[in-house]
């Protein structure tokens, strides 16, 4: 599961880009709990949530013309150049390229080969990242869903050097992430699940560990969010629900089995 001692294609950071940024909060607080702290005045309408006094995510207005309400995933990188370039040497694009941001570090947003959005970090002066993970509320997972996973686990490898294992999900083949070191069962953060026919786009989905899977989707209904999928049991996982939020933001929370966890 996700940690917070970041190495080089760790999820690091989550944000979300928002239509209506001061309803996102009320929802997201409404839902988990989280507080809100803005960045201040220089910040541009960026600021934090919060949980327990650790930063668990952000939250920001929409910056790309015609962008819909969306989180973003980051991940960490030792090199952001490299890895912009590497990105468009996979066939995938750069749409905001490599800038500094406070502290000395850069960011770069970018989108891969099938059409998913997702962000890399290099870390300034301080390590940055999120200060809570895999627990209550907090990111627990990231999941790709594409239509050819087999052409996503390779362009994430080449570019973070990610490994996969295969393991079957009701009614898929589904592959499980890890990092390029250490003990795969150990260093697993993420999968990677074919496109179902229906859904949105290719994409980034995250997790939020919850402690009732079931609570956290009638808060979801309850404070103006929709249910795509209601509650479900996924044998040796746990149990999840996938939904929206006020503007449309896709995100899944999962209750670990407690072998998992």
């Amino acid at each position: 599961m996700l940690g917070t001692d970041f190495t080089h294609g760790s999820p690091c950071w989550i944000d979300l880009g928002s239509s209506d940024p001061d309803r996102a909060a009320a929802f997201y607080g409404g839902v988990f709990g989280w507080r809100y702290v803005s960045a201040g005045p220089e910040g541009g309408g960026y600021g934090f949530f919060q949980k327990d006094g650790s930063t668990v995510a952000a939250l920001g207005p929409l910056t790309e013309e015609g962008g819909a309400s969306a989180w973003t995933v980051y991940f960490h990188t030792d090199d952001i150049r490299a890895t912009a370039d590497a990105v468009e040497q996979g066939g995938g694009t750069v749409r905001v390229a490599p800038l500094d941001i406070v502290g000395g570090a850069r960011i770069a947003q970018l989108t891969d080969q099938q059409g998913a959005r997702f962000a890399a970090l290099q870390p300034g002066r301080t390590p940055g990242g999120l200060e809570k993970a895999s627990e209550d509320d907090a990111l627990v997972w990231v999941e790709l869903h594409v239509p050819d996973p087999a052409a996503g686990i390779g362009f994430y490898r080449d570019l973070f050097g990610w490994r996969s294992q295969e393991m079957q999900a009701p009614g898929m083949t589904y592959q499980v992430l890890s990092l390029g070191n250490g003990d795969p069962q150990a260093t697993s953060f993420g999968g990677v699940a074919p496109l179902q026919e229906g859904g949105q786009g290719a994409s980034w989905v995250p997790y939020f560990a919850v402690a009732d899977a079931d609570e956290i989707v009638r808060r979801t209904a309850e404070h103006g969010g929709s249910v795509l999928m209601p509650a479900a049991n996924v044998p040796e996982v746990g149990r999840i629900a996938w939904l929206t939020d006020t503007s449309g933001a896709v995100f899944a929370v999962l209750k670990p089995n407690p072998r998992q966890a």
